[in-house]
């Protein structure tokens, strides 16, 4: 847990003690379920290839010197090989996803036609339009968290360590529908996976400039952090349409269908696995357990040894 929160925690920031506690419960929350998928790759001899991680730690150095990025594993008191495992722990519970629930959706011509049918109007631009996806981060606690994980940054450092945290996973190959099912705080485009549909040029360039510059003349594919104050939103640009009428045999429309029917089933399959296997896991927080109980106070259950019931 002190690990995966000092390669994730803002290094600019000094959070008091209440800060890097909630910080590190929330590290702890997606510990547990992430030891949970790493026990299931064990049943089915799942690996990852050095090949991949040697790319996802490429990913992370990217345009940075190495000696400044020796220089941030430092500060961090991290050390190269500390990195490449928590690198290794994500790749490796994605891939049990990807082989538990991934391989399971499928999406038939007979949805397609009927998605379309049913929105044929959203295909008939108007104007030029971007197809957008974002990830919501805010510094203060939010009435309404519906991502899967419960997460919520609540003071402005948490959100920094927040954003970096995201960036660094999001570079490391996770996909970006799933951190933003995941983490993001904003309630209604989070249960799509951060999906925004189209938006037209006219309404983003009468978005802040922050936002309107992190789309326009942007290529498909590019993922950009656009700095509100102290929120912030992680704006991925899907894809870039001209205006015109659009049908199934329009290049693109049939395969843009199947990716969002896919990403939807996807996600409901995603959320309902992992619930299943974190409710039959046996598990006990005992760092949230000192913090609940009376100051001073001991855990009510004794601590056990790993793999051992108590």
């Amino acid at each position: 847990m002190e690990r995966t929160y000092r390669r994730t925690r803002d290094t600019a920031q000094t959070p008091s003690d209440d800060e890097a506690l909630t910080a590190k419960l929330s590290v702890l929350n997606d510990l547990i379920l992430q030891d949970i998928l790493l026990a299931k790759a064990g049943q089915l001899k799942l690996e990852v290839v050095a090949g991949d991680l040697d790319t996802a730690v490429a990913n992370a150095k990217k345009n940075i010197p190495d000696d400044a990025f020796q220089q941030e594993l430092t500060r961090r008191s991290l050390t190269l090989a500390d990195l490449r495992e928590g690198l290794r722990r994500e790749m490796l519970a994605q891939k049990v996803i990807d082989q538990e629930v991934g391989s399971t959706i499928a999406v038939s011509d007979q949805n397609v036609t009927d998605f379309f049918t049913l929105n044929a109007a959203q295909f008939n631009l108007g104007e030029e339009s971007y197809r957008l996806a974002q990830i919501v981060v805010t510094p203060t606690p939010d009435a309404q968290v519906t991502n899967t994980t419960g997460d919520n940054a609540t003071t402005p450092q948490a959100a920094v360590a927040k954003v970096q945290m995201l960036m660094e996973r999001l570079k490391a190959g996770v996909p970006f529908q799933e951190l933003a099912a995941a983490y993001s705080e904003d309630p209604e485009s989070t249960p799509r996976g951060g999906d925004m549909g189209l938006v037209p040029v006219s309404r983003l360039r009468q978005a802040p400039p922050q936002l309107r510059d992190a789309v326009l003349n942007k290529a498909p594919g590019s993922v950009t952090v656009a700095n509100l104050g102290a929120a912030y939103t992680i704006v991925a640009v899907l894809a870039h349409e001209e205006a015109g009428q659009r049908t199934l045999s329009t290049p693109g429309v049939r395969e843009r269908i199947t990716e969002t029917l896919r990403a939807q089933k996807l996600q409901l399959q995603r959320t309902a696995y992992l619930t299943v296997i974190r409710t039959d896991a046996k598990v006990v927080n005992y760092l949230a357990r000192r913090l609940v109980e009376p100051k001073g106070a001991t855990p009510t259950l004794p601590l056990a040894a790993p793999g051992k019931k108590s």
